[in-house]
Formats: C-alpha cells, sequence, structure tokens
C-alpha cells in the first residue's frame, strides 16, 4: 500500500484538486438527494439512512469511495442555512469566499500556540482581532470558538480582576452560557434581574446593585436568542458606572450591527463595555467557528500568561519571538481569522453592511406579511432579524406540533422561544439571498400544516 499523499508540500495541490471536485460533486448530489431544508423522516430514519452509508467506520482495509459517500450521506441528512426555508436558529449560510479562505488553513494546519507553528497567522490575527475590538470601541480581542467560550472568558477575566471572585448580575433574558459560565468559575449563584418585556428592566437592575455587596460583574445582552431584543445599553452602562459594577455585553448576535450604518446606532452604549462578546458565525456569515472577546483594557489579559518552556522559554521571548499563549485558554489553537480576515478585505466594512441591511429588511417584510395576515399572530417588529410569530388562536401544543411536523417532513426547519408566557414560532432570517416570495412561500407552509 503507497503512504497517502498530503494536502499541503509541493504535491498538495495537484493532489487537492481531484479530491475537492469529489467533494462539491458529493455535496452537489447530496443536496439533491434531500430535496429540501432537512432530510425528511425524522431523527430514526436520518440515523438509519447515516449508518447504511457508513458501514463499517473502521474497516480493515480502506475503502477509496469514501470520501465521496460520506460527504454525500452528511450533505443528504443536513439542515441547510442557504434554504431559504431553514431558518430555525442563528445558524448562517457561510460565504463562499470565507469557506475558500477556512480550507488554507486546514491544508496549512498552523497553530496559534507558538510563533513558529504560525509565523504569518500569529501576527494576521493580531491586525484582524484590534481592528475588530476598535468597531466596537474597545482596544484589542482574543478569538475564541464562539460567544460561549467568550462570555466564559469574560467572567474569568472579571472574576481576576476583582482578586478572586465577582458575582454575576445578568437579566431573565441571558444567553445560558453565562450562568454555566459562573458555575463552571466557582463563582457565588448569579443574580438573575427580571427582564419582563424581553429586556433586562433597569429599574430591577438599579435595584439589585444596590442591595447585593462585593464585586459584581453586570451582564447585557445586544441581541437575545430567542427574540433578537437588544438590552437598553446606554441606562445599564451608566448603572454600572454609578454602582462601581463591571460590565460585559454578550453582543454573539447583534455585534453584527456594528458594520451597517443604517443599524449600528442601535448597539450605542457598548463602547462602555469591559467586555463585549462578538461572533461572526452569527450576523457575519462565516464558517464555525469565528467568535471574539473584546476588551477595554488589555492589562486585563494580563492573567491569561502562561509558561511552556517548549512553547515560549524566556530566552526565546527576549529574543524577540512573540508570546502567544497569552491569547487564548487553548493550546493548540486553529487560525480562525483568516476567513475572516479574506472577508472583511473582500467585502470591505460597506460590503458586510450590505449583507446585515438586507436580512434585517426581509426580517421587518415578513412582519410586515404576518402583521396583515388573519391567520397569524406577530409577537412584535423585529429589532434584528429574528420574528416571533404563532397561528391565531392556536394553542402552545399545536405551534410545538407544527414545527415538529415541518421537522419530521423536512419541509422547513423554524425554530421556538416562549416570551409573555406563550409558545411562539421563531424565524431567524440570515440568508442574504432570500427573496419576498421565500418568504410568502413560508407562511403558506405553516398555514397549511396548522389544523383548522
Amino acid at each position: 500500500m503507497s503512504t497517502p499523499p498530503l494536502a499541503s508540500g509541493p504535491e498538495g495541490p495537484g493532489t487537492l484538486r481531484p479530491l475537492l471536485d469529489t467533494v462539491l460533486d458529493a455535496l452537489r448530489d447530496g443536496r439533491r438527494a434531500r430535496g429540501g431544508p432537512l432530510p425528511a423522516g425524522g431523527p430514526e430514519a436520518v440515523a438509519a439512512r447515516l449508518r447504511a452509508a457508513a458501514g463499517d467506520v473502521l474497516p480493515d482495509d480502506g475503502d477509496p469511495d469514501a470520501l465521496r459517500a460520506l460527504v454525500h450521506a452528511l450533505a443528504e441528512g443536513a439542515a441547510d442555512p442557504a434554504d431559504p426555508l431553514c431558518a430555525a436558529h442563528l445558524h448562517c449560510p457561510p460565504l463562499a469566499v470565507a469557506t475558500a479562505a477556512d480550507l488554507a488553513v486546514s491544508v496549512l494546519n498552523p497553530s496559534l500556540d507558538s510563533w513558529d507553528q504560525a509565523p504569518a497567522a500569529s501576527e494576521l490575527e493580531a491586525l484582524v482581532s484590534r481592528a475588530l475590538a476598535q468597531l466596537a470601541g474597545l482596544a484589542d480581542s482574543l478569538v475564541t470558538t464562539g460567544g460561549t467560550e467568550a462570555n466564559q472568558l469574560a467572567l474569568l477575566l472579571a472574576r481576576e480582576a476583582h482578586g478572586g471572585s465577582v458575582r454575576l448580575v445578568c437579566g431573565a433574558n441571558a444567553h445560558h452560557s453565562l450562568p454555566r459560565a459562573a458555575w463552571l468559575l466557582g463563582l457565588p449563584e448569579p443574580v438573575v434581574v427580571p427582564a419582563p418585556a424581553g429586556t433586562l428592566d433597569p429599574a430591577a437592575l438599579d435595584e439589585a446593585l444596590t442591595e447585593v455587596g462585593g464585586p459584581l460583574l453586570v451582564a447585557a445582552t445586544a441581541g437575545t436568542t430567542d427574540a433578537g431584543l437588544i438590552d437598553p445599553l446606554p441606562e445599564i452602562a451608566a448603572l454600572c458606572a454609578a454602582h462601581h459594577a463591571r460590565l460585559h455585553i454578550d453582543a454573539a448576535y447583534g455585534g453584527g450591527l456594528l458594520f451597517s450604518d443604517r443599524h449600528r446606532a442601535a448597539l450605542t452604549g457598548l463602547e462602555a463595555a469591559h467586555t463585549v462578546t462578538l461572533d461572526l458565525h452569527k450576523l457575519g456569515w462565516q464558517p464555525v467557528a469565528a467568535g471574539l472577546l473584546a476588551v477595554r483594557d488589555t492589562h486585563d489579559l494580563a492573567v491569561l500568561h502562561q509558561r511552556a518552556d517548549y512553547l515560549n522559554a524566556d530566552d526565546d521571548t527576549e529574543a524577540g519571538l512573540p508570546d502567544l499563549l497569552g491569547r487564548s485558554l487553548r493550546t493548540t489553537r486553529r487560525p480562525d481569522v483568516l476567513k475572516i480576515a479574506v472577508t472583511l478585505k473582500a467585502l470591505g466594512r460597506t460590503g458586510i453592511g450590505a449583507l446585515v441591511d438586507q436580512v434585517c429588511a426581509r426580517a421587518a417584510e415578513l412582519a410586515e406579511l404576518l402583521d396583515a395576515h388573519p391567520r397569524f399572530e406577530l409577537y412584535d417588529r423585529p429589532t434584528i432579524s429574528t420574528v416571533l410569530f404563532r397561528p391565531t388562536e392556536a394553542t402552545d401544543d399545536t405551534v410545538a406540533d407544527v414545527r415538529r411536523r415541518l421537522l419530521h417532513e423536512g419541509r422547513a426547519v423554524l425554530g421556538r422561544a416562549r416570551l409573555d408566557g406563550r409558545l411562539w414560532l421563531k424565524a431567524t432570517l440570515l440568508n442574504p439571498h432570500i427573496r419576498p416570495d421565500d418568504l410568502a412561500g413560508l407562511l403558506k407552509l405553516v398555514e397549511g400544516t396548522t389544523p383548522r
């Protein structure tokens, strides 16, 4: 048996070209076999088809058709975020240029735990992370795997800034990763402030900050997972300043509005935060993962410093080799910054901002259609690109059943959210190619599934 070829090196490009053709053909054929936004039949049917295609996953002898067969099976069994009827989650269709750039990272396989493994990538990450932090009005940022890691890192920095302990104060609308991070870091039980209208209540926050003692970290949200709502950031920032509390803003969803001249004012107050979570594999059209944690004071990052002689020996650092271990809690670390850098450079701020404007406009159009439709109830006008609705006079059980039936049939992928004590269907529009007739088709599909 000959030695399998490598992806990099002199022979790499020639070896990859036919393999890429195989992958692209399998993606196309798998999509055709799926025939919609989601594979039909539900979990058991999808699992059975996948098992049949995979066969023995560790055979004694290799299968030369493995690449085609497994990519086809994955594509046939995928939820396709580029399908206009796939609109459940903050799950974006990635840009082609970003995906192409991501291939280069897989080929070169750098690791950002020491300069000698990623000489150019380490400098590119420094340039891009500073630029994105400055876009948010802060000083620098660290690349993360997404909002969850960024939120956990924000709590860690707050804990260390306060000498080893801090109390999290967050709204009832906060992302679940925040209380989970408090638990992981051994922090006191979080103080949860009411969010009666879906956003953190400033009066209740003021009361909590007055009553709760000790070092405090307030976590606000710019783009809630359920409805895409934005907390009143300027008021929250003023309260934090008055009570000497540290402020973190989870802008994993809403941070993309920074690129838009039309919508960035919705994030006024972001610059007052000590830390901000950003996530470009949501409203940034990047392949997973593409998260960041932006920081106001770079001195906060000093607590992340670690020494490992084989990676950042003192004499190497003194000789001028950059020390990268303090840029993450991870050691081996993929340079996810390349796809982000290529997207920023290729589209520019205005190009990305235009995509933001498009999905926000489509969400507004969907809300108008719902508002005018006698068989649907609209929760509210969208703040970003999430629209909540439900069939008129339907019970919560009916709403849940409609969603599951569409999933089982593979006809549409809608999310669910519970607000004001009721269950709503959720459409999160992140596809800039979606058209008005796609929106009308989605409503017709839901209407036809609703029992009369």
